[in-house]
């Protein structure tokens, strides 16, 4: 697995887990390296150098359910020497203010981890009034919201992975 990819997320409803797959696709990803945290030990982050955390965010800037305990497991991992990557889905329409929070939520919670996160990019294009996952201006992570503008996901898939590879 050394100098491989990881993609860890957690999805209630199914599109967390949709977006994960397609970014799978997108990366050349296999299959067998997208793992649903609800069914998946920590352990598992153990093979990879570069993890791609994604969870959904609920209510009003709520981590998605299967992430809770699995963070807090994560935090006690040594994640030193690996890259960290963040995508998430949220609803830009009805949660202005806490629009993909649980991306900032991962982030604060690994940044004593010791891993170096990858993937921030200019919000360019979003109308967010606020989030946790905006840090010094930029997005942490890949943002999506495809419930109200799925037209742009392609778009904003692309500038993320631009943005780990630079």
């Amino acid at each position: 697995h050394k100098d491989m990819t990881g993609i860890f997320y957690g999805s209630s409803t199914g599109t967390t887990e949709a977006l994960a797959k397609q970014i799978a696709q997108k990366l050349g990803i296999a299959a067998s390296a997208v793992y649903d945290v609800a069914s998946t030990p920590v352990s598992e982050t153990d093979s990879y150098d570069t993890l791609l955390f994604g969870a959904s965010t609920w209510g009003y800037g709520d981590l998605q359910d299967d992430w809770v305990d699995w963070l807090e497991e994560l935090k006690q991992a040594d994640l030193s020497g690996k890259k960290g990557g963040l995508f998430g889905c949220g609803d830009i329409d009805s949660y202005p203010e806490t629009f993909c929070d649980s991306i900032g939520i991962i982030y604060e919670g690994l940044s004593a981890s010791g891993c170096t996160f990858i993937g921030a990019y200019d919000p360019t294009g979003y109308h967010i009034k606020a989030s946790r996952a905006l840090v010094d201006g930029k997005l942490v992570g890949l943002a999506v919201d495809d419930t109200n503008e799925s037209d742009q996901t392609p778009t904003r898939l692309q500038m993320w992975v631009d943005a780990m590879q630079a």
